[in-house]
């Protein structure tokens, strides 16, 4: 009877569904592990757990008066949690978004991205050269609207010509990021979030704080080139990717901005990124 029973269950599908339930629950846990790698999220989480680890033991050793004062803090618990994890919630809900079904697919216009893509490389290799500092985002499925209100309106069509003369020294809007929308460039000496990561490198300085931070809160590609050495960097999901050659960085855009129609890479942030 017994194996009747587990041979119907099986044939119904009840046994598969539990298989899928519990496949879903660890994908979604794993994707939620990823988003919170290397953001403050874990630290968040560990100051929780230590705080429910006090609570667990003042009751055990009947400390009384701990044990009140932290059981008057639990029920504040879950505004807290919104409010702490409100950057981390959001990038989270955009990953399970339109992003999330749309992978792979391109938004853009492949040819004239190509032709965009060869003007920004031109363009960084001779400011790379020349060690003037650049910033350009690349807007990608995540709108930046916030971030263009707070530059120069351009919407012109980019080149090298126009890439130099903005980031050129003596420009006013040098100091600064140009977004890049589609193939036009909407706007320049831009201001980005900063990254608020606790630890970083001491070798990364604003600009590069400045990208990083971008590609923490959107999907956007970023590519920096630092002022001091003429290193062309590129910024996604949090992480940066230095040492880019012509070659590295004009095959890394054209994957990013212009990915094939099958399923591609999803950004973890928390982005953030694949080297």
């Amino acid at each position: 009877m017994g194996v009747q029973q587990a041979l119907k269950s099986i044939t119904s599908g009840s046994a598969w569904l539990g298989v899928l339930d519990v496949l879903v629950v660890a994908y979604l846990i794993y994707r939620l592990l990823l988003l919170a790698r290397g953001t403050r999220a874990l630290q968040i989480l560990g100051g929780l757990g230590t705080l429910l680890i006090a609570l667990y033991l003042s009751d055990r050793l009947h400390l009384d008066t701990l044990n009140w004062l932290l059981k008057q803090i639990i029920p504040l618990g879950p505004v807290a949690i919104v409010i702490l994890f409100y950057p981390e919630l959001r990038h989270a809900l955009e990953e399970f978004g339109p992003r999330f079904w749309s992978r792979g697919l391109s938004l853009l216009n492949r040819e004239n991205m190509t032709e965009m893509i060869d003007a920004v490389v031109s363009a960084i290799v001779v400011l790379s050269a020349q060690r003037e500092g650049a910033l350009i985002v690349f807007e990608r499925q995540t709108g930046l609207d916030e971030v263009i209100a707070t530059g120069t309106q351009l919407d012109a069509a980019v080149s090298v010509e126009l890439l130099l003369t903005i980031f050129y020294k003596g420009s006013a809007l040098h100091d600064g990021a140009v977004v890049i929308r589609g193939e036009k460039a909407t706007a320049a000496a831009c201001i980005l979030p900063l990254t608020d990561r606790p630890k970083v490198d001491a070798t990364v300085h604003t600009r590069h704080k400045a990208a990083l931070g971008m590609s923490e809160n959107s999907d956007a590609v970023v590519v920096v080139v630092s002022e001091e050495t003429g290193t062309i960097s590129v910024a996604i999901e949090g992480k940066l990717i230095r040492g880019q050659t012509e070659k590295s960085l004009r095959d890394r855009l054209n994957k990013l901005l212009q990915p094939d129609e099958r399923p591609g890479f999803i950004p973890q942030r928390m982005r953030k990124v694949q080297s």
